[in-house]
């Protein structure tokens, strides 16, 4: 009988802790944001090509955590609402399922020419990101003309950076620049 109460009062203090693991809080250490005052500016510039059917490129650029989710769109030049379909890696990941985003970044298509414009950090919910590793983004795409899909691995947090990506066949440079102000 004693053997009994002994398993049984272990069976019931094993419940409790377990029933007690479920109920109680745990708090998880997250990253912290970037500074307040970090940015990313980017440097583009779209070729000058001569064809005679040269059409104005569709372009998206996007910043993607380490889960490979989206967390801001950051320029999306597209003529019209039809043609974001044009764009496949941006509309499978992220237009097809926010429109009230869609209309808010979109903008009109670009004639060849450097441009700049810089990303302040937020997530499209207008939350600072986490410190950490990240992804940005650029996918340019031409009727009767090419279609390039640019990708640079980024890590964000309190030190200064900068990458060039080579020119494509659709682009010129893209310069990234990580400032911290």
């Amino acid at each position: 009988m004693t053997l009994l109460f002994k398993r049984l009062g272990l069976c019931i203090a094993l419940s409790i802790a377990l029933l007690s693991s479920l109920f109680i809080p745990t708090f998880s250490a997250s990253a912290a944001p970037i500074p307040a005052t970090a940015e990313l500016a980017v440097e583009f510039s779209l070729p000058k090509i001569d064809s005679s059917m040269y059409a104005r490129p569709y372009v998206a650029v996007w910043i993607e955590n380490s889960k490979r989710k989206s967390v801001r769109t950051v320029e999306l030049w597209v003529g019209k609402d039809e043609w974001l379909k044009d764009l496949r890696s941006w509309w499978r990941k992220v237009g097809r399922y926010d429109r009230a985003l869609v209309d808010g970044v979109t903008s009109a298509t670009r004639p060849a020419g450097d441009y700049r414009f810089t990303w302040d950090g937020l997530d499209n919910d207008g939350n600072r990101v986490e410190a950490g590793k990240y992804t940005f983004y650029v996918e340019v795409v031409r009727e009767h003309g090419g279609r390039n899909f640019i990708r640079q691995k980024m890590t964000l947090g309190d030190k200064p950076f900068s990458h060039t990506i080579a020119p494509t066949e659709e682009t010129g440079d893209i310069r990234i620049n990580y400032l911290i102000k």
